[in-house]
């Protein structure tokens, strides 16, 4: 617009006609011509106005507040939040909290991890990854986990239904009855579940699961099973279990990642869809009902199963990896 009142005057446009051109008025006119003028087309663009300098949020405060968020509280509290900062160093809380914005810092957010320190990781990992993309020919390769601690529980009061407006609602007492395990089998090819449940985890309950496992696949069928550094699975007893059943072989997932084995996803199901709201009778809510439930329609998890081609070069470098023939 300033550019275009300039051209309008040097064509000796009157200030009347630019006022209803433009939308603007006199003195604004006269201002960026003087403007114009005075500096040529330097004195068309607008002066920055940056205002009063902050007189609360300096960066020394900034700095101080930072500082005390990383030497925590001293109050015996975990952490700070915006009110507690701001009663230390007399400030509001809201420039307290643009001051954590700005340095994208939230002393009330906490993250968890865990790393393996296994030092064996990188062969186990691709171990059992080279089982999920190139099983060997006619095996059989199983997911085995164990689900412990299952409570048996009983609502004293009526559940109220769901309703339009209103969530199911359940009572806050309930009775114990006791716990199982729940020891489950994962079919990669296929997808298929199998359980079983214990009243004890022992490693005697795990053989038996074993044993039960290898019954349904055929006479001297190669068998491979994931499963965990669990002290039940490295018993005496396994020990013999392996040595009468020679087809048999175990791939433990390195330390502290259990999160390779893929059961591991089933059972995120079943504890968010039968386990974590189940207050029902124990013949529809039994986490082996779960299992026979779940076996009419399976859904594999991994390439493996033949429906999802494997890239080219992909097979060949898990079994790099592994370095099995997987």
């Amino acid at each position: 617009m300033r550019a275009r009142m300039m051209l309008l005057l040097s064509e000796g446009v009157p200030y009347r006609k630019i006022q209803e051109m433009l939308d603007t008025t006199a003195p604004t006119i006269s201002r960026w011509k003087e403007r114009f003028r005075a500096h040529g087309m330097a004195g068309l663009v607008e002066e920055r106005h940056p205002g009063q300098k902050p007189s609360v949020r300096t960066p020394k405060l900034q700095a101080r507040i930072l500082a005390a968020i990383k030497n925590g509280p001293n109050d015996g509290s975990t952490h700070w939040s915006c009110r507690k900062l701001a009663s230390r160093f007399g400030v509001s809380k809201d420039t307290v909290q643009r001051i954590l914005t700005q340095a994208d810092v939230r002393p009330h957010r906490l993250e968890r991890y865990l790393a393996s320190d296994d030092p064996d990781f990188e062969n186990k990992a691709a171990d059992v990854i080279g089982l999920y993309l190139a099983p060997p020919q006619h095996a059989a390769v199983f997911c085995v986990d164990e689900k412990t601690a299952i409570q048996a529980l009983d609502r004293l009061d009526p559940v109220l239904p769901l309703s339009p407006g209103r969530l199911e609602r359940h009572g806050f007492e309930y009775r114990r009855n006791g716990t199982l395990s729940l020891y489950a089998a994962l079919d990669v090819k296929t997808g298929k579940v199998q359980g079983k449940t214990a009243e004890r985890h022992t490693s005697a309950a795990f053989i038996e699961f074993l044993e039960q496992l290898v019954s349904t696949c055929k006479t001297r069928q190669e068998i491979h099973i994931i499963l965990d550094n669990l002290s039940a699975h490295k018993t005496a007893k396994v020990t013999a279990f392996l040595e009468r059943n020679p087809n048999v072989k175990l791939h433990f997932t390195p330390t502290y990642s259990s999160w390779l084995n893929q059961v591991e996803i089933w059972f995120s199901g079943l504890s968010a869809k039968s386990l974590r709201a189940a207050f029902s009778p124990p013949s529809t809510t039994s986490p082996e009902n779960s299992c026979a439930t779940y076996a009419p329609t399976p859904k594999p998890l991994g390439p493996s199963s033949g429906n999802t081609p494997i890239p080219a070069g992909e097979s060949s470098r898990a079994n790099e990896l592994a370095a099995t023939g997987h």
